[in-house]
């Protein structure tokens, strides 16, 4: 089984890895029962999805009709304006079967046109804190990529008193000190107010180049176990990160496995380091 911690302030006790249902998003029902099936067997009981990732939220669906009480489900709106959004959090509900989701997370917001129109007058805040007050949902969290969204987390923790964050952070980008310098910042603030810190692309080997692309994640991911275990046993040793799934149902099960192992230690930065040698790992964001 995979440990727990509590989940920010929400007052949850989540897995230490948190489904990324991006992995389902073009999968078939049967591929995605399995999958479901073995996140139950392994005890994740938070899911972390988007009304964007195709047809996840559909088919988590069945699931979520049945074992609603078994997970913390999280999902994201990418709309920006007031009513957009209200309208996407109304059909995520909808599509997943459930009359309450436990996290909206503005998804990707990380570009100053579209954080001024989502923060602003007739925004999307306003409709995720509008949901809120109406019960369809309890925390509202925001999300995004590239090298400039921890700076850009903490300009929304400044504008907004957000229930959760989610960044990329690994190895290489801890090389990167302008990267690493804004996402201590913003973790260390994250953790002043007590708001969950949410990690994905941990498994980034580096950007697609010529090798075939055989994995569904938009990166190349690290695949053998050994190297898997490193990747996630020096991530979940940061001391209370979240560890969001690779988007790969076949990678789900290494993944999972490494998690239900971690003991509390992980490699240090020089192992990692040897280990981006030896790979010949790349940083995923220039």
């Amino acid at each position: 089984m995979i440990p727990q911690r509590l989940f920010g302030r929400t007052g949850h006790s989540s897995t230490v890895t948190l489904f990324g249902a991006a992995a389902i998003g073009r999968v078939s029902q049967a591929d995605a029962d399995r999958t479901v099936e073995l996140l139950l067997d392994y005890g994740v009981n938070h899911i972390d999805t988007a009304a964007s990732y195709g047809d996840a939220e559909l088919l988590l669906g069945p699931w979520l009709e049945k074992y609603r009480d078994r997970f913390f489900l999280a999902t994201k709106t990418n709309e920006r304006d007031y009513a957009g959004a209200k309208a996407q959090i109304r059909s995520s509900l909808e599509r997943m079967r459930v009359d309450q989701i436990d996290l909206i997370q503005f998804h990707n917001l990380g570009h100053p046109d579209e954080w001024d129109m989502a923060m602003g007058e007739n925004g999307a805040l306003e409709a995720a804190k509008e949901a809120r007050d109406e019960g369809l949902v309890k925390h509202i969290g925001v999300t995004g990529h590239g090298l400039k969204i921890a700076a850009f987390h903490y300009r929304s923790l400044q504008a907004f008193d957000f229930d959760s964050i989610l960044l990329p952070w690994n190895i290489q980008l801890k090389q990167n000190s302008q990267y690493a310098t804004d996402f201590e910042r913003v973790v260390g603030l994250a953790r002043e107010r007590g708001l969950a810190v949410q990690a994905i692309k941990s498994l980034v080997r580096g950007p697609w180049g010529t090798t075939p692309k055989n994995r569904t994640t938009w990166y190349q991911p690290l695949e053998e176990q050994a190297d898997i275990d490193r990747a996630i046993h020096w991530m979940l040793a940061q001391g209370d990160l979240f560890l969001n799934t690779a988007g790969d149902i076949k990678l789900l099960p290494k993944v999972l496995d490494a998690a239900s192992r971690f003991k509390g230690e992980g490699p240090s930065d020089e192992e990692m380091l040897a280990m981006v040698a030896e790979q010949s790992m790349t940083p995923l964001f220039a």
